[in-house]
């Protein structure tokens, strides 16, 4: 039987999730969380097989609640669902460890289908991902510069367009101010940005955030 975590925190969307995924015979939903942190304790206190994670929760964003997840359990499927275009995130999120990532609009057999696909140790690739993938090779570095960020780079990056401060970042990941400084010049570096209200324009324009 096939255990799955639902983290996400629309109970409207959880219920969604736990019908279609309790008509299958071979799995049942294990546990639910409303929050990253929540997402977090139930992942310590035991294994799944699939953690449905949704990138956008209230307390902890979906980047974060992953990281922190595979610290904690290296091998543990986590597979990410979003409203945010798939071509924007998927290939960070999967440097990041994610084992898939579907768009919230996917139709639910291919939800159960990717579920599937995680749970066997694999990952798991939409069409749409994987022509994103293919797409990648294909351009120049310079039109996907957010792609060319490490795992840490793309954490912050998110935090600070997202309007969050060096400060505030310092103290929500645990670093020094001048880590977080260090990390922010790189990323303006490598994306050619001035600061960072283009880090927040880049981010709205690309779907990175509403």
């Amino acid at each position: 039987m096939i255990q799955v975590l639902i983290a996400d925190d629309h109970a409207i969307v959880r219920s969604g999730f736990r019908q279609f995924v309790a008509d299958e015979p071979d799995m049942e939903v294990a546990g639910e969380a409303a929050t990253g942190d929540e997402a977090i304790a139930l992942v310590r206190a035991q294994a799944f097989d699939v953690v449905l994670l949704d990138i956008a929760m209230p307390d902890k964003n979906g980047v974060d609640t992953l990281r922190v997840i595979k610290q904690i359990r290296p091998e543990q499927g986590v597979l990410m669902l979003s409203g945010f275009p798939e071509s924007q995130y998927a290939i960070n999120l999967l440097k990041a460890g994610a084992n898939g990532y579907l768009n919230k609009d996917a139709d639910p057999a291919e939800i159960v289908r990717a579920i599937r696909t995680v749970a066997r140790g694999h990952r798991y690739l939409s069409e749409f991902i994987a022509d994103a993938l293919a797409d990648k090779l294909d351009k120049p570095a310079a039109e996907r510069p957010h792609e060319m960020l490490s795992e840490r780079e793309f954490q912050i990056f998110c935090k600070l367009a997202g309007g969050q401060i060096p400060t505030e970042i310092a103290q929500e990941l645990h670093l020094s101010v001048k880590t977080v400084s260090t990390y922010r010049a790189r990323v303006l570096e490598k994306m050619r940005l001035a600061n960072n209200a283009d880090l927040t324009y880049y981010a709205i324009k690309n779907g990175l955030i509403e």
